[in-house]
């Protein structure tokens, strides 16, 4: 079998049972007979001289084949979908961009790394949070352009990926100015008992942190676990614990004189990394602000956000 006996036709049609794993609603979105449908994919099986689908009363679940077939069908039509929305975009004179981050990341650090896309005029920018794996799996679709991670993620066959590490920024212990403004304590020694608020354990912060509290057999009296970044600021300047995170999140509180560092370990870094797919479509604007990043390390602090 050569490529021009492939029916593409058959291929989506398998593509949009596999996905929703249901033959009437498959039929029902693209608008075909059931019948027909269960007879395009019949034909397909025939072609490819597998079996795609393992039926189980009114539901399907994919042979090996049928998988192996279903992750080339995911990128061959994410693809056409990436090519239909650049095209959209270039006849409107717009490069698209689209950015996931992780859920846990500064959204200061977000701002400044992407503040040359946002002052671009002809760049439409759609950025969207959520968790690694989620953001992984739609990168590797072809719905995201570039993931943010503040964690490293592994390449191979079945997931090819390109991380780069964009920079780091400090993380410290802050604290009411009324007591603290006039004491400092050593991180993590000085911690032990003390009530402290700290990022969730799906941040990768949080291995960090308890990593050196085991080292320093030191057990701070946690308060708060919290993954937004935002959320953790509005602890820290409302609870009157001490708060773990990285400054750049509470600038503007340090500035105002409302919070103090109280403490920071060289230990304790936030790294970032720049994550896409070695096949993707390129962007030039996007490239260059990660080589440019990449090089200059993190960005600097910007005003107003968390």
């Amino acid at each position: 079998m050569d490529l021009k006996q492939l029916n593409f036709n058959h291929l989506f049609y398998f593509w949009r049972v596999a996905k929703l794993g249901h033959l009437t609603q498959a039929a029902n979105q693209i608008h075909i007979s059931q019948s027909a449908l269960s007879a395009q994919i019949r034909q397909l099986e025939d072609r490819l001289g597998e079996s795609l689908f393992e039926r189980a009363g009114r539901s399907l679940t994919l042979t090996a084949t049928g998988q192996m077939v279903f992750s080339y069908a995911e990128n061959i039509f994410g693809l056409g979908q990436e090519m239909l929305g650049r095209l959209q975009g270039s006849r409107d004179g717009l490069v698209s961009v689209r950015v996931g981050s992780v859920a846990t990341m500064s959204r200061n650090y977000q701002e400044n790394l992407l503040r040359p896309l946002l002052s671009d005029s002809t760049v439409t920018l759609t950025l969207e949070s959520g968790l690694l794996e989620g953001l992984l799996d739609r990168l590797i679709r072809h719905q995201l352009d570039l993931v943010l991670a503040n964690e490293p993620v592994s390449s191979d066959a079945q997931r090819p990926l390109l991380c780069r590490f964009l920079g780091s920024q400090a993380i410290c212990v802050v604290g009411p100015a009324n007591p603290w403004q006039a004491r400092s304590l050593r991180i993590p020694e000085d911690l032990d008992g003390i009530e402290i608020a700290v990022p969730g354990l799906r941040h990768a912060l949080r291995g960090q942190f308890e990593a050196l509290c085991i080292a320093a057999d030191v057990k701070p009296r946690i308060r708060a676990e919290v993954d937004d970044m935002a959320m953790l600021r509005l602890i820290a300047r409302d609870s009157g614990w001490l708060t773990l995170l990285p400054e750049v999140v509470v600038q503007d509180e340090l500035g105002t004189g409302m919070l103090t560092v109280v403490g920071q370990s060289d230990d304790l870094q936030e790294n970032f990394y720049a994550i896409t797919t070695p096949h993707r479509h390129r962007i030039e604007r996007l490239d260059r602000l990660i080589m440019r990043r990449g090089q200059a390390g993190p960005p600097d602090q910007g005003p107003r956000s968390q």
